[in-house]
């Protein structure tokens, strides 16, 4: 078993936040590992534009290499395959078990799919995003008509940024569109997705597939080939798996210092974590990253911790697909192409926070 004073498993949102300030800092002593599924982290945030064609592959994602180096921590690549927390032992699949007296996790989640019956629907998930690109690509040479399953802001951007690129796109929404945005929000993407005619289903939750159909309860909603799934969170199983305490979806049940509730030398942040208050969102991980580096650091240097208090509001930017977007905040509301240029300006500002020189 290779052993760490800390290991730091995935490279989400939080984790390079941390990196970030070690490489511009000071790290913490000991041994310090980054495991990673892939050698680079995906930008969610460009991920439309990407599909959309406004980006390149190259622009959406951060090498880990140069990042971890200059942080001087260890890039290690693998999938985990289970989680022992009493022992803080990581089994990575196909290879050696990874031990730690400190561990932290930012693995995100996956996304929660319907039962189905029959193989005639291809059916492709928004992560991970490497996946979904290569599926992506197989499915854009030979286009067909195309169904969404989401009613999330990454619902409402993959459906603009894709509507002209299928014969038809469908969406479907167990709620309300974007039922937790300022309502000005809601219905200025109604209005972009039915000028790009986007069938909307609100309130029709797709509860199984039956072959090339979508069942909402017992009736057809809707017959095709592709589904696409960009809906709620669903927590990794090999996390409710762990011995870690978790909530009734799985999600790792943590304090306000970061840390899970029965395992406190485990700290678990964004999607992967369960706090109240704190929403399962990019921008939630990000704002999490700075208690996160402090309190990593006072782990390793007996120093004191930190307290994470989720914001009441955040920031919503939504891209249209044709260079524009919308903003919400709070009951407020603004769209257009200034909304667009603002969005990638953030976008790209953090991409070139976390890129540091390659060798």
């Amino acid at each position: 078993m290779s052993l760490y004073d800390l290991l730091l498993v995935g490279a989400g949102h939080a984790h390079l936040g941390v990196l970030r300030r070690w490489a511009t800092g000071v790290t913490p002593p000991g041994r310090i590992g980054l495991l990673s599924a892939t050698p680079d982290a995906w930008y969610s945030g460009m991920l439309p534009g990407l599909l959309a064609g406004r980006y390149r592959a190259e622009d959406c994602r951060i090498p880990l290499e140069p990042l971890c180096r200059a942080a001087e921590v260890e890039l290690l690549i693998g999938e985990v395959h289970a989680l022992a927390a009493d022992e803080r032992a990581v089994q990575v699949v196909d290879g050696p078990t990874l031990g730690a007296s400190w561990l932290s996790l930012n693995v995100g989640a996956g996304v929660a799919a319907p039962p189905r019956r029959g193989d005639a629907m291809e059916v492709l998930a928004v992560k991970p995003f490497a996946d979904f690109l290569a599926g992506w690509e197989r499915w854009r040479a030979e286009p067909q008509r195309l169904a969404i399953l989401g009613g999330g802001a990454a619902a409402v951007e993959l459906a603009l940024a894709l509507a002209d690129q299928v014969p038809g796109l469908a969406l479907f929404c167990a709620d309300a569109l974007l039922a937790n945005l300022a309502p000005g929000l809601r219905l200025r993407a109604l209005g972009h997705l039915r000028a790009r005619r986007v069938q909307v289903r609100e309130h029709c939750p797709i509860t199984s597939i039956d072959d090339e159909w979508l069942l909402s309860g017992e009736e057809p909603v809707w017959r095709g080939g592709r589904l696409l799934l960009a809906s709620g969170a669903a927590a990794l199983p090999w996390i409710s798996r762990s011995g870690l305490e978790c909530d009734s979806a799985g999600f790792a049940r943590i304090a306000p210092t970061l840390q899970s509730l029965s395992h406190p030398q485990v700290y678990v942040v964004g999607d992967c974590a369960s706090l109240p208050g704190a929403r399962k969102s990019g921008v939630y991980a990000v704002r999490q990253g700075p208690v996160l580096a402090a309190n990593l650091n006072a782990a390793l240097c007996s120093g004191a911790l930190r307290v994470y208090r989720p914001q009441r509001r955040s920031l919503a930017l939504l891209a249209t697909g044709d260079g524009g977007a919308l903003l919400g905040w709070d009951d407020w509301s603004a769209g257009g192409r200034a909304c667009g240029w603002w969005k990638d300006r953030l976008d790209r500002g953090f991409i070139r926070r976390h890129r540091f020189p390659e060798r």
